[in-house]
């Protein structure tokens, strides 16, 4: 008989189902869409960090997925609130080139220092934040990694050519955005 290990489901599912009802309350929009798309958000950036701590990998099925959602939430919108919607979808494909063009120019300016998968989860996630919301989370989260790494060099933990996993500062760049907007 084979020994079937049993991992914990809270840590993958319950605490981004937390962070998600915790963002219901703290958003003070009222459109349900963008309460959704945020809950999303918060959802696969946590899936995306645990997966750069234990893999230093963010997958491509995880960003199909986070674009697929969002066309899946965004649709309904173009057909029963058009304007809302154009403006919203404008403000995402900005949000969306931005994210991705600042993080692929880092990417090719630093010689591959930066990882792929940060470059494509930036810009998915700049697709749900939009414009007034990607400039933000990026300045946090690099803000963080850097006093972070700064930090775990000072300590003698890491060296200077070592990396950290950029997801979850990111994630945590997102997340100081979304509770201040």
């Amino acid at each position: 008989m084979t020994k079937v290990k049993l991992y914990p489901v809270l840590p993958y599912f319950g605490i981004p189902i937390i962070g998600a009802a915790l963002l219901m309350l703290r958003v003070n929009r009222t459109d349900p869409f963008i309460i959704l798309i945020y809950e999303l958000l918060v959802i696969f950036g946590y899936h995306a960090s645990v997966s750069d701590v234990k893999s230093k990998k963010i997958p491509n099925s995880l960003i199909l997925a986070m674009l697929a959602s969002w066309v899946l939430v965004m649709s309904p919108k173009l057909f029963l609130d058009t304007d809302t919607a154009i403006r919203l979808i404008a403000d995402s494909t900005i949000g969306f080139a931005v994210g991705g063009g600042m993080f692929l120019l880092v990417y090719l300016i630093s010689r591959k220092g930066l990882g792929g998968g940060d470059v494509k989860f930036m810009a998915a996630a700049g697709l749900f934040l939009g414009f007034g919301g990607v400039l933000p989370a990026m300045l946090y989260g690099t803000t963080l990694a850097a006093l972070t790494g700064f930090t775990l060099i000072l300590l003698k933990k890491i060296g200077r050519k070592d990396s950290i996993p950029l997801a979850p500062f990111i994630y945590a760049g997102i997340l100081i955005t979304v509770f201040l907007l």
